[in-house]
């Protein structure tokens, strides 16, 4: 059975009070100091890209989870950063492309174990178009960046829960 990700923090990160209690379902609540914390889910990005020929840019997880499993382009967006912002960060990051331009898909709820932890994500789908789609090249988190024909992009081959939902999403809204 997985712990709460609440369960995990048994002391208040403010004073150090063991009277670190859960509040209700999202926060944990210190009774000596008064402070809450809140459990909200991270902001995490992710790209559709298609290039001239239809093709769908698809990336290889280079680390845990899911390492050698497909993914998409993308990842967390950081404090004080949009998630437009974050979108063309990431990309950049992992693919070397720059994206010129951008439309909001739809947004999927995940859990994402890191470290031992669930991190609770809310994770924001893009189609993205990019200024020169010949030089896309893997880095960063990605192991592999690689075009493959929609027929070709198989749901199953991506590792992460929210990424094979979106893949399927945009596959069927495409075909």
């Amino acid at each position: 059975m997985k712990e709460h990700p609440l369960e995990i923090f048994k002391f208040c990160p403010k004073c150090g009070s063991e009277n670190f209690e859960i509040h209700n379902a999202l926060s944990q609540h210190c009774s000596d100091c008064g402070f809450t914390y809140y459990q909200n889910p991270r902001a995490s990005t992710a790209a559709f890209i298609l290039n001239s020929k239809g093709e769908l840019l698809v990336v290889r997880r280079a680390k845990d989870p899911a390492k050698d499993t497909l993914d998409l382009p993308g990842g967390f967006v950081d404090n004080e950063e949009t998630a437009e912002q974050g979108m063309v960060r990431e990309i950049k990051e992992e693919t070397g492309l720059t994206v010129s331009d951008m439309t909001y898909l739809f947004s999927v709820p995940n859990i994402y174990r890191y470290s031992g932890m669930d991190i609770h994500t809310l994770d924001l789908f893009f189609l993205c178009h990019v200024e020169d789609d010949t030089i896309a090249r893997a880095a960063d988190d990605a192991a592999e960046a690689t075009w493959l024909p929609l027929r070709e992009v198989y749901v199953e081959r991506f590792g992460l829960r929210s990424i094979r939902q979106a893949v399927h999403t945009f596959l069927q809204r495409k075909c």
